[in-house]
């Protein structure tokens, strides 16, 4: 059951990084210093299914994280 478990874990982890990865915008360091591209607007379309994609990978981690150690 472990075994299962880890493998899971591991595809979750590896479709977490490509769904961040696909997120990322060219934004840079203009952020930090104040440059007009940063200024705040709403997520839309593709970009908003993945921010709640991201999210509900990131909770299918945390919840396979802390069944293995209640597990182990």
């Amino acid at each position: 059951m472990t075994t299962y478990l880890l493998i899971a874990q591991c595809v979750v982890a590896a479709a977490m990084i490509a769904v961040v990865t696909m997120q990322v915008r060219g934004g840079g360091l203009g952020g930090i210093f104040g440059q007009p591209e940063s200024v705040y607007r709403t997520r839309r379309g593709v970009e908003k299914s993945l921010f709640q994609f991201t999210i509900g990978l990131t909770i299918i981690f945390v919840i396979l994280c802390v069944w293995i150690v209640a597990i182990e």
